[in-house]
């Protein structure tokens, strides 16, 4: 059985996200933690939280969470795990901002490589997210620059 008192002290003080599930094993919410001690740990104390936060808490049954190496990186899986989840509790961002990908479309003669923020079933290749787009477009262009000669076929 799932002590959430216990699993608190299990937490590591380490970037991550976690997934809040209820009784029946659904994913409730997603969060992203720059130190996931601290912030799962905020959830339970008795401060004061909104309706909405108080709500979702007294939901809990209980929570899992993936550690990650950088603060970038926990943004992406949180973004992508509420893509894959649609938790009830998390509130969606009206701007509906999308992370960069570099696309290679592999069905050219010549193909191209650029930066996009729209992944389409076309059968191109997308390597993402970045959770910059300075670096992705970077990318973009070392790619584009280095492959410029070459077949992509061992994409």
């Amino acid at each position: 059985m799932f002590n959430i008192e216990q699993e608190l002290k299990k937490l590591p003080k380490r970037p991550g996200v976690y997934l809040m599930k209820d009784k029946n094993d659904d994913v409730i919410y997603v969060g992203k933690a720059v130190i996931l001690r601290n912030r799962v740990r905020q959830y339970f104390r008795k401060n004061n939280k909104t309706a909405r936060i108080e709500k979702m808490v007294s939901l809990i049954d209980h929570f899992e969470y993936i550690v990650v190496s950088s603060e970038d990186e926990a943004l992406i899986l949180e973004c992508n795990l509420i893509k894959k989840y649609r938790p009830r509790f998390n509130v969606l961002l009206k701007d509906d901002k999308t992370y960069p990908y570099i696309r290679i479309d592999v069905k050219a003669d010549y193909p191209s490589i650029f930066m996009t923020r729209k992944l389409q079933n076309d059968g191109a290749k997308y390597f993402g997210p970045y959770a910059s787009s300075r670096k992705c477009k970077r990318n973009a262009c070392f790619y584009q620059r280095t492959f410029s000669s070459t077949t992509m076929q061992e994409f």
